[in-house]
């Protein structure tokens, strides 16, 4: 799938290689770290402008997959890294391990995601398609903005009873 992909917020894809042992896959490397330790690093507070601009290049992105018809199906802090350390950085979305192409029209019931950024859709088992990027990034603005998730909980059913209600 990151074959297809060349956009600047979609970390880049070179090389595979394997032998008997191992699958050695070459990317691009990016310094700066996950999102969730940017943002925990600064006690989740951040200014709207930069707020505004990781959700900018989020979006970008996202759209960009959307229109060769792949969802992530796990957009999370997580899965987002830094391409260097300064205090506005690049993002790139990374870990495509959980992504589906969807053809015209086509939905599918598979139960993906992380719990707190998942789509009330995807709990209910509800066929669902690439939107389901949107309510994750929705949840990635909210908790940039507001610092903290939210539908979080100590308790994973209630933060599933959350999404969904």
């Amino acid at each position: 799938m990151l074959k297809v992909c060349q956009h600047p917020n979609i970390i880049k894809f070179y090389d595979v290689f394997e032998n008997q042992d191992y699958i050695y896959i070459v990317m691009e490397v990016l310094r700066g770290g996950d999102f969730f330790s940017f943002l925990y690093k600064r006690s989740f507070t951040i200014s709207e402008d930069l707020a505004r601009s990781i959700a900018h290049q989020l979006a970008n992105a996202i759209f960009y997959l959307h229109q060769f018809g792949i969802a992530h199906r796990d957009l999370k802090p997580e899965n987002i890294l830094m391409v260097d350390k300064s205090d506005e950085p690049e993002i790139k979305i990374v870990d495509f391990g959980l992504s589906k192409t969807f053809g015209e029209g086509e939905t599918c019931r598979e139960p993906y995601g992380t719990l707190c950024y998942v789509a009330p859709e995807i709990l209910m088992q509800q066929p669902y398609e690439k939107s389901v990027d949107c309510w994750s990034l929705g949840i990635i603005i909210y908790l940039m903005l507001g610092r903290h998730l939210p539908f979080d909980s100590m308790n994973d059913k209630e933060i599933g009873r959350k999404t969904i209600y």
